[in-house]
């Protein structure tokens, strides 16, 4: 598992990610699509640990676990699942932005995990890369979902980003 510093980091690409695609899908003409934008960014952030805490049981005093940690929270199919139907519904519901932001949150928390000797659930049994052991190498796990944030925001949703060219356009 990556450290909860990790997942907070790449839940920043992952609401990135998501944005970008909110962008890349929607209608700027319409008066909820900045909002859905902002909408989608949040709830990436938010999806980032939320594989954790729908653990915990918020309703009793004890705060204790109500499930096994990484089963069913942290399902691979669950996630893709809300994923492509979120992704679908894009433009037709005001629920779709965030739904999406969420699951690709989601997923970037399981794609932070499956390094890790106990592995993720992606289908029915748990899979693991086995690369390292929790809490190491947190530093190439945000670099490369920040990688793929560029990846995907300069190819699909934000056209103009050039990395440094892109300050041309801006006066100081």
């Amino acid at each position: 598992m990556a450290s909860s510093n990790a997942h907070h980091a790449t839940g920043f690409a992952a609401g990135i990610i998501a944005a970008a695609l909110v962008v890349h899908t929607g209608n700027s003409h319409d008066s909820l699509f900045y909002i859905g934008v902002l909408m989608s960014f949040v709830a990436g952030v938010a999806g980032s640990t939320a594989p954790d805490w729908l653990e915990v049981a918020w309703w009793s005093r004890t705060r204790r676990l109500w499930i096994t940690h990484r089963t069913l929270t942290h399902w691979g199919i669950g996630w893709m699942a809300l994923l492509a139907v979120s992704y679908h519904e894009l433009g037709h519901s005001l629920y779709a932005a965030p739904a999406f932001g969420f699951a690709c949150g989601g997923l970037m928390h399981l794609l932070a995990d499956w390094p890790n000797p106990l592995g993720v659930p992606w289908i029915a049994a748990r899979h693991s890369l086995n690369l390292w052991n929790s809490g190491h190498c947190d530093l190439i796990v945000v670099a490369a979902s920040f990688g793929a944030a560029w990846f995907i925001g300069r190819h699909v949703g934000l056209p103009d980003l050039h990395g440094l060219a892109a300050l041309k356009h801006w006066r100081f």
